[in-house]
């Protein structure tokens, strides 16, 4: 993670993005022991199946932690200062996220640099599965490091 500087940001800038490999349904049995969520649709094929969906599928939380490490990998968790989602669609079991950031305002209040960014999430079709959007303070001009 490098120093990320408000008079070096812009407008529409992206931040990397991060891919996560296919979601297994080991990935969701330790989701379920990490988040002690363990609701029966996220890792039994026959209840979720009974709930009336076509198999297992990921427990939305996962997929805002996957976002989350997209915001720590470009700021501390400490600079995150609010962070939002809104679950657009199901993630199933070999599904591959990839999750996208863009700076979408900036500002500075108080003496605190921070930026605004609009988040998504996508599956490898391209399909919506989370959108969000997190403000993180940032330092004030690369001359000042």
């Amino acid at each position: 993670m490098k120093d990320i500087f408000f008079d070096q940001i812009a407008l529409g800038d992206a931040l990397p993005s991060l891919t996560k490999p296919p979601i297994t349904r080991t990935t969701l049995a330790y989701f379920c022991g990490a988040s002690n969520d363990h609701n029966p649709v996220h890792v039994d094929s026959d209840f979720a199946r009974a709930a009336g969906a076509d198999d297992v599928f990921v427990h939305g939380m996962l997929d805002m932690a996957y976002m989350g490490q997209l915001l720590t990998g470009w700021v501390p968790q400490r600079d995150i200062l609010s962070f939002g989602v809104k679950f657009g669609a199901i993630v199933y079991v070999g599904d591959t996220i990839t999750c996208r950031g863009e700076v979408v305002d900036k500002f500075e209040s108080d003496g605190v640099y921070v930026v605004k960014l609009k988040l998504r999430a996508v599956d490898q079709h391209g399909g919506l599965k989370l959108s969000g959007e997190a403000q993180v303070r940032v330092g004030a001009t690369s001359a000042a490091a």
